[in-house]
């Protein structure tokens, strides 16, 4: 068969990409590498219970095109993430906010806090941060980054805040008001019915292969032809890696069914930011419907490093690897019929509502 577009990866990039045009009479066969549609969106039922497989992913945009766009595929509750922050004994709200800071200090004014926090500044006296610990004292103080930034990101990281470079925290932002919002966009919610609905929405009458990946199909293809492939996956495994190998960190996820549970920590995520603890967060998935399900499903979130034959979660955005990148991303640009996309094609972190705007950019681009 003939196609005119190969999209390589069932994501929600892929998806959307592929609806767009399939909409505008091209004719598109997704594959995916792995044995579900979805990406790290995927979402499953257990027992009543949608439960993120990869993670939390909680929907948030400033992008009333994107939210009225993505509310075309599915209805979306009012939930909003409110993470709670786990140091020894002691429990925070975040972000860093009024309600941190009353528990921490025991004041109740932003002008209070305020004065701890600059006090605090003032005593490391660092004007040119060499690293990231350096860079987070010089932002919040000691209270803060000891507290609830540095075992939360050595963690993450794999390294200690001593070696890892200040740019990678440019800012760490403090609210003076009472407001546990974690996000400031105006939208915000989980699709009721999970996040799988969506993509299988976004594919409906679309054909897709799953668990092949792109080098196995194009081995196989025989007859097939396409006009254009777009590529979500890895730019540099694309390439064979002939330039080096991109840096990226991965995840593993440790879930457990608790049916004689019927609430485990009363809240949706809550972070573990002593470093003590091996994982970083621990997710119950039936808070993000507000206790719909029998029992509880929880996911332990570790970070990992990362080797070949890992899944990516994270680029490595540091300075070498977006030199890397660069040059992987000139290569790609003599690549006439080959669309590189999403977080692991364009070498990037991405925001579920971004991959969205990307992949509409993408089509319009097609299009002329």
């Amino acid at each position: 068969m003939d196609y005119d577009y190969l999209v390589v990866g069932a994501g929600l990039y892929g998806a959307v990409f592929a609806r767009e045009m399939t909409g505008q009479g091209k004719k598109c066969l997704v594959i995916d590498q792995r044995d579900h549609i979805g990406g790290n969106i995927y979402t499953k039922e257990v027992n009543g219970i949608q439960v993120h497989t990869y993670g939390a992913h909680i929907f948030h945009t400033s992008m009333k095109e994107v939210w009225d766009y993505i509310r075309r595929f599915a209805e979306f509750n009012h939930y909003i993430n409110s993470p709670i922050a786990v140091y020894g004994e002691e429990l925070y709200n975040l972000p860093f906010n009024m309600n941190t800071f009353s528990k921490m200090w025991g004041v109740r004014t932003p002008e209070e806090a305020k004065a701890i926090i600059d006090e605090q500044i003032k005593k490391e006296g660092i004007t040119e941060p060499r690293n990231l610990e350096e860079q987070a004292l010089s932002l919040v103080g000691r209270d803060v980054y000891e507290k609830l930034v540095r075992g939360y990101t050595q963690k993450q990281w794999g390294k200690s805040c001593k070696e890892l470079p200040a740019f990678i925290i440019k800012r760490l932002p403090l609210r003076f008001v009472y407001d546990n919002n974690y996000f400031n966009d105006p939208y915000q919610g989980i699709p009721i019915g999970g996040y799988t609905a969506i993509v299988e929405k976004l594919l409906d009458g679309i054909p897709v292969k799953l668990s092949t990946s792109y080098q196995q199909f194009i081995g196989e293809a025989g007859g097939s032809s396409f006009g254009k492939i777009l590529y979500t996956g890895m730019i540099d495994a694309f390439f064979d890696y002939s330039l080096g190998t991109l840096s990226y960190r991965s995840l593993k996820f440790e879930e457990e069914v608790l049916p004689d549970c019927d609430n485990y920590q009363g809240n949706a995520v809550v972070n573990y930011t002593d470093e003590e603890i091996p994982y970083t967060r621990i997710i119950e998935h039936k808070h993000f419907e507000f206790g719909k399900g029998q029992g509880t499903v929880i996911t332990k979130e570790y970070p990992a490093s990362w080797n070949k034959g890992d899944e990516p979660y994270y680029p490595i955005n540091d300075e070498e690897n977006n030199r890397l990148y660069e040059k992987y991303a000139a290569l790609a640009a003599k690549e006439g019929k080959v669309i590189f996309g999403g977080r692991l094609g364009q070498y990037r972190y991405y925001d579920m509502d971004k991959v969205i705007a990307e992949a509409l950019l993408a089509v319009k681009k097609e299009l002329g």
